[in-house]
């Protein structure tokens, strides 16, 4: 029933997650939402600083649509890492549920399909030629 809407709701999709990193990312660079901890080792606020930069520049082009496929997989790979750096050690259990990771699990596999899927019908990539699917 929907299946002819599929290249809009992957646009959708596309720029609804870009909004969504890209708020991490402000929160982490120019301290929105509660930005960072204080107390940071100085370690992981540089981390966090660069993943931070990430999710804002990434989150920016995924939501204009622009390089689309080379920005998601860039993206779903800082997400997986997120979890495995972050969020796996809270509890030393791989479930998501026991240490907070669900969004960044989520985020991983959404970017990853978008690097396979293209931008969708509504994407700077399909205007300019970047995207034939």
């Amino acid at each position: 029933m929907l299946s002819k809407f599929q290249p809009q709701l992957l646009s959708v999709l596309r720029i609804l997650s870009g909004f969504i990193l890209s708020l991490h990312g402000w929160q982490k660079v120019f301290g929105m939402f509660g930005g960072l901890p204080a107390n940071l080792p100085a370690n992981t606020h540089t981390m966090l600083m660069a993943a931070g930069w990430l999710e804002t520049i990434g989150g920016l082009l995924l939501i204009l649509g622009a390089f689309t496929s080379p920005v998601a997989f860039i993206v779903s790979g800082e997400m997986a890492s997120a979890y495995f750096i972050g969020h796996f050690p809270r509890s030393g259990n791989i479930l998501p549920i026991t240490n907070g990771g669900d969004p960044a699990v989520l985020l991983a596999f959404i970017f990853l399909y978008l690097c396979a899927a293209g931008g969708g019908a509504w994407s700077a990539d399909k205007i300019m030629g970047r995207d034939k699917r």
